[in-house]
């Protein structure tokens, strides 16, 4: 057996223990009534050092040596492009006309309260030191952290309403509306925060001002072209193929422009009309996404993630900090504002609750940020932590309000 072929036989190896890890633990999250994301995101942290590593070294070695990460995070790679494609095709701008003031309010307090926690946060890591890559600087590490605690697991959140019939109900709707806002917000703090690492400021203008380019241009022009595409009489399969070529060249032009693929996959997805090819590409390409190519992004995200680096107490209270820090930022202010926009307190709870989730959107922007050198092990892991907990958070948060409005009833 040749390399090239052992090498492929050992990918499949891994995948078939990807798959089976995560997919029993995805049954482990539902008879506890949690999220089978949940169980994705348990199961890439069990696979890496923090467990497998730890109990079982030379098991771990065998599953997954050095030399096949590269191979992992190309498939990672494609897997949050596709995600972040069908979630911008799942976007719903027209969410904020029907509450749009509390929706707007909602979206608000969870991104100022959150990132003036991360901002503080960064600021006394900063001083530590250990945290962040030295090139950050001090105003892009309260940006990062600001981001990092004001995201949203806004396609969970968009399935868990769907999931328990809140569509069309004041919660649901100003939970997608805001949620949706929350994350558009988040990524555009970390555009920023990637266009300014270099400090060339010709390499911020590229970055900003090509991606303002590339959001007009799919506006302008691939809008128009899939409303055609759409209306032709191609056939479904060569429909299909014509969008992933549009997708895989916004990939590849949002990437040489420094703001990463995700960011051209979900730009793309978010300007294609709603009506016949957005939704039977989102059919299609979904499955496969979440059910195949994602669990190797959650392992991926598993093998960077090593516990055993928070070994002093100082490091067990900064997480904590962080997930106090995180939880009160979106649970507590969202909440607040709900209530204050005239919402009733069943359905505030249950806003603040789906708002509080942080989820695979969470591990996206970490994984991004760790590539890009933004951060250390040690705060991914901290951050990492922080999201499979406020993740955890929801659906408790959201059971407990809904028989609130049940025995109110």
């Amino acid at each position: 057996m040749n390399q090239a072929t052992a090498s492929a036989a050992h990918f499949f190896l891994q995948l078939s223990v990807i798959l089976m890890a995560c997919g029993i633990m995805r049954g482990v999250m539902r008879r506890i009534g949690q999220p089978p994301v949940i169980g994705e995101m348990i199961a890439g942290v069990l696979l890496g050092p923090s467990l497998l590593g730890a109990v079982a070294p030379k098991l771990f070695q065998s599953f997954f040596p050095h030399d096949s990460k590269p191979v992992l995070f190309s498939i990672s790679l494609l897997a949050l492009t596709l995600y972040m494609f069908v979630v911008g095709l799942e976007f719903r701008s027209d969410l904020f006309q029907k509450y749009f003031r509390t929706a707007l309010s909602v979206s608000l307090a969870g991104i100022v309260a959150p990132f003036i926690f991360g901002g503080v946060l960064a600021l006394w890591l900063c001083k530590h030191g250990g945290f962040f890559s030295p090139l950050i600087s001090l105003p892009m590490a309260v940006l990062f952290m600001g981001a990092a605690m004001s995201i949203t697991a806004f396609p969970m959140l968009a399935r868990i309403i769907k999931e328990q019939g809140l569509s069309g109900t004041p919660a649901g709707t100003i939970s997608l509306a805001a949620g949706s806002f929350d994350d558009v917000a988040a990524w555009f703090f970390l555009a920023t925060v990637l266009g300014g690492i270099s400090g060339n400021p010709q390499l911020v203008f590229i970055a900003l001002g090509g991606g303002i380019f590339y959001l007009l241009f799919c506006l302008l022009a691939i809008r128009p072209f899939m409303l055609w595409l759409s209306k032709s009489k191609l056939r479904d399969s060569e429909q299909l193929a014509l969008t992933m070529v549009l997708l895989t060249l916004g990939a590849w032009f949002t990437d040489t422009i420094g703001l990463y693929s995700v960011f051209g996959a979900f730009i793309l997805g978010m300007t294609i009309p709603r009506g016949g090819v957005a939704e039977k590409t989102a059919e299609r390409i979904g499955p496969v996404t979440t059910s195949i190519l994602l669990p190797v992004f959650f392992t991926y995200s598993g093998l960077n993630t090593c516990i055993g680096l928070l070994n002093t107490p100082l490091l067990w209270m900064i997480c904590a900090l962080v997930i106090l820090a995180a939880v009160a930022g979106k649970l507590c202010a969202c909440y607040g504002a709900a209530r204050f926009s005239g919402q009733n307190h069943v359905d505030s709870l249950t806003v603040a609750s789906l708002m509080n989730a942080r989820g695979l959107m969470e591990l996206i922007l970490l994984n991004i940020a760790l590539q890009a050198g933004l951060i250390s092990q040690t705060l991914f892991t901290i951050l990492i932590l922080m999201a499979v907990i406020t993740t955890l958070m929801a659906a408790p948060f959201f059971n407990a309000s809904r028989k609130l409005s049940t025995n109110n009833c």
